[in-house]
């Protein structure tokens, strides 16, 4: 088990005779990690077994060496945002991060101080001093987030992170995560909300029904789903030329024109085969091309292929 790695060997998690996650095999790297899948896939049971909050029927767990049996070890290792707001409203933000320090074993000063500076990195320095029950749900979420980091903690587990959080918020948080993944932190995320977790993620584990069906850089991904075909899109100055010429590949799926931003989505299997073509009808027919870029290079398209093709919704 590597020591600065968080593993999963042959994990699996029953509850009862229900499937939590089952046979999972991960070793996930410093960065932001984000978990996707739909409502019930294992994104949470993934995070409640890393946490120790729930153990494994079998295999293995270690976070940077430490089996989450030890949680002694472990929570000085890991910080932890649940997806559920269960703050104390009868406590101020400041109480509340400092109460949690102290029982940590962090003595007054110390305590103290690592508050002001989980403070700080929320913004919530301002509204520190306001009891919890007068929060709204994105300053609750805030001062979750700060609960998670407050000891500085090398391994932040994140669950639905951006829940409640207005436009501005979610945007300075999302900057936040990306400088812990650049700091050298292992960031897990989860998230529903794909465009966001394109935004975030240096890698991706997709699970569906218990199983995880995808991992790695989302480039990487992608390059795996042979059997789906790759969507590219062309500006250029006649698309409907270039659709004609195009028909001609026999490994061309679709080619769809969009008039208004002359441009032209295609469908392919061969994408190779694809750009030759491009380049001979440039060279051929003096085609004006403004720009050639893969449409599906991203977490919803993949997400797409590998998951939503089971029946699941986001």
């Amino acid at each position: 088990m590597s020591a600065d790695r968080i593993v999963f060997d042959n994990v699996s998690r029953f509850y009862g005779d229900v499937l939590g996650v089952n046979r999972v095999n991960l070793t996930i790297p410093p960065g932001v990690t984000s978990l996707v899948g739909p409502n019930g896939s294992g994104k949470t049971t993934l995070m409640n077994l890393m946490t120790g909050l729930i153990r494994p029927t079998r295999g293995t767990i270690r976070v940077l060496g430490i089996p989450p049996d030890r949680p002694e070890e472990l929570m000085l290792k890991l910080g932890y945002c649940a997806q559920y707001d269960a703050c104390p409203r009868g406590l101020t933000g400041r109480q509340f991060l400092y109460s949690f320090l102290r029982v940590q074993g962090y003595g007054d000063a110390e305590a103290g101080e690592l508050t002001r500076g989980a403070l700080e990195r929320v913004n919530m320095t301002e509204a520190a001093d306001r009891k919890v029950a007068g929060y709204s749900k994105g300053m609750r979420q805030r001062i979750r987030l700060a609960l998670a980091l407050a000891h500085d903690p090398p391994v932040v587990v994140l669950d639905e992170p951006l829940n409640g959080l207005d436009p501005m918020a979610r945007a300075e948080t999302i900057a936040l995560f990306r400088e812990w993944g650049r700091q050298g932190r292992y960031v897990i995320v989860s998230s529903h909300i794909l465009h966001e977790v394109d935004r975030i993620s240096d890698q991706v584990i997709m699970l569906s029904y218990g199983y995880v069906v995808a991992e790695g850089q989302i480039q990487g991904v992608r390059s795996e789903v042979k059997e789906q075909p790759v969507q590219v899109l062309v500006r250029c100055d006649r698309p409907q030329m270039l659709a004609s010429r195009l028909f001609q590949l026999n490994h061309l799926v679709e080619a769809k024109i969009h008039e208004e931003s002359r441009s032209l989505l295609v469908r392919t299997r061969d994408a190779d085969g694809l750009y030759l073509m491009l380049n001979k009808v440039v060279t051929e027919d003096g085609l004006d091309i403004e720009s050639v870029a893969p449409a599906d290079d991203d977490v919803h398209s993949v997400y797409q292929y590998l998951i939503r093709p089971e029946g699941s919704t986001a």
